[in-house]
């Protein structure tokens, strides 16, 4: 299928209206909260979902006969990108819009639909999300929580412990995963069911203002009407949903790295050194070009996906055909989780450096977003999970000869990009070597040899980065010429040359492990050195055009 691709230029202006709302619910509700200190134990978060649900942004993506407005992902991608600007309570705001709240959405029985949907978009109730467990982390459908049916057959009796449920002793309702005879099934369990309890506020290197705690369940009885999707399928439940709390993640980290770029902008035009404001310095305006590159590749894919996403599910009509449309996803959710949280990572990580000593302390904001970035590799599977997920999912379309079949084919429609597409038409070239390198001995056991499959990942996640910042810059271009498009050219022009050196490097490390005898490693790599990629330009000065707006508005622009 091929998609009308979506970029963060096309919203309307109903949709803008909806990120004002957003905005200043965060000036307003959200940031005076954080600076005095979010508290969970005395109902600060409570209240600013009851004003979110007010104002209807818990409802975004929820059917309108249950009080939403059913706008899709795209909306939805553009308050968590909003939202990630509110420290801790983005965490409990999208845990609570995401895996909080769809589950019902896509699994549940009309009658669960009526009951708990009006509660959590209007923040009467609040949501959680219980898998994780001690010993069933990244291998979270290994799960030692049981449920055994009554006599009865009226309640399904639940017992084990759920670990770092975001939300927990705020939740009113959570969707809980146990294991019965027939497989991993989801629940509803409700906070005042006899025996469910939570134990004490975990303490967390960040994210202080989020409730992270285990929920402990003691012979609970859940109502059969309570089974949430189909019995013994509860990882159609975990799993997809977890794709889409993914993509949802990786729009919170884009809106966490603008802010760190504002607040890194704005206090390298104010300090100065040597009489000189740490602007003016070069070395301090590639860092801040950077960021900002990272962040356009980012927000690109993010919005693409996304809108590929909604065009997707528009024709869904069974649950059969919505865990197959989301599955297709998965490598896509993915790339976009693991590229947004190392992004993430780096620029939080310069902002505290343009800070220098003052980016250390508490009373300066970065100092914050560096501890509260790190759990985002770990969140919603770890990076390396999700780089496995993603080569497995290529090894799949390798094995379908569906590796190139892309949702949308790429193809040089304005002149002013050639440069960018030959680097793009390059980066396949050498992906398809490391191809080839699987047909020998490798191919038969790549699953147990952990670094390629990670290799392959990196390459296929930094492909997809290039090519929906091509696609998105062509578009641009398409509608206003070059001369109003000039920072978007020359921000993919920067993820394309360093994409495919990135990709280049990747390959050469892949074959020279993968092939055993000298000979045919000497071949493989000689077919590499001879892809002629375009030359290499200067990115120094590339990287100082694309800073100079940014710093006359002190702002991320494209």
């Amino acid at each position: 299928m091929t998609y009308s691709y979506f970029t963060p230029e096309d919203f309307t202006d109903d949709y803008e209206m909806i990120a004002k709302t957003t905005k200043q619910f965060l000036k307003l509700d959200v940031k005076p909260q954080l600076e005095k200190g979010l508290s969970i134990e005395n109902q600060d978060v409570r209240v600013l979902f009851e004003k979110a649900g007010d104002i209807g942004l818990l409802g975004i993506e929820v059917p309108e006969a249950y009080g939403g407005f059913e706008l899709g992902k795209m909306v939805a991608g553009l308050v968590a990108e909003i939202m990630g600007a509110a420290g801790s309570f983005s965490v409990s705001f999208n845990i609570h819009v995401g895996v909080g709240t769809l589950p019902y959405v896509y699994f549940g029985t009309e009658a669960q639909k009526e009951k708990y949907l009006p509660k959590l978009t209007s923040g009467e109730w609040i949501g959680a999300y219980a898998l994780t467990e001690s010993n069933a982390g990244s291998d979270a459908l290994n799960s030692k929580t049981t449920a055994v049916l009554n006599k009865e057959g009226t309640d399904w009796i639940l017992n084990g412990e759920k670990q770092w449920i975001t939300n927990a002793h705020l939740a009113d309702c959570y969707v809980v995963f146990g294991k019965i005879a027939e497989g991993m099934t989801a629940f509803i369990v409700e906070r005042t069911f006899e025996g469910v309890s939570v134990g004490p506020e975990e303490k967390k290197m960040g994210i202080n203002g989020s409730s992270t705690a285990t929920l402990i369940l003691e012979d609970v009885k859940i109502p059969v009407e309570n089974v949430l999707g189909e019995i013994g399928k509860g990882h159609h439940i975990a799993l997809n949903i977890l794709n889409m709390a993914r993509l949802k993640l990786a729009f919170a980290n884009i809106g966490t790295a603008k802010h760190a770029l504002h607040l890194s902008v704005a206090y390298a035009k104010e300090r100065k050194q040597f009489s000189k404001a740490l602007i003016g310095f070069t070395m301090i305006q590639e860092k801040v070009a950077n960021m900002a590159v990272r962040i356009f590749g980012a927000e690109s894919a993010a919005y693409r996906t996304a809108g590929e996403m909604d065009e997707a599910l528009q024709s869904v009509d069974s649950v059969e055909e919505l865990v197959r449309i989301v599955a297709d996803f998965m490598i896509d959710c993915a790339m976009n989780k693991v590229n947004s949280s190392e992004a993430l990572d780096y620029i939080v990580d310069e902002a505290v450096q343009i800070h220098g000593g003052y980016g250390y302390m508490q009373e300066y904001e970065v100092e914050n977003l560096y501890r509260d970035a790190r759990i985002n590799r770990i969140f919603e599977g770890t990076n390396e999970i999700n780089r496995l997920a993603i080569a497995k999912g290529v090894l799949k379309k390798i094995e379908k000869g569906q590796l190139w079949s892309a949702k949308n084919e790429v193809d040089n429609r304005t002149h002013a990009l050639t440069r960018h597409y030959g680097y793009l038409v390059k980066a396949k070239q050498l992906i398809g070597i490391v191809v080839k390198a699987l047909a020998g001995p490798l191919g038969k056991s790549i699953e147990e040899e952990q670094e390629y499959l990670g290799l392959l990942a990196s390459m296929n996640e930094r492909l997809f980065i290039m090519e929906s910042a091509l696609l998105r810059t062509e578009k641009a271009l398409i509608k206003n010429g070059e001369s109003e498009e000039k920072r978007k050219m020359l921000m993919s022009d920067v993820i394309c040359e360093e994409g495919y050196r990135s990709i280049q490097t990747a390959a050469i490390s892949f074959v020279s492990s993968a092939l055993p005898d000298e000979e045919s490693r000497g071949l493989m790599l000689m077919e590499i050195q001879a892809i002629s990629a375009p030359l290499y330009s200067n990115m120094f000065i590339k990287k100082r055009e694309i800073v100079q707006g940014i710093i006359e508005s002190a702002r991320y622009n494209v």
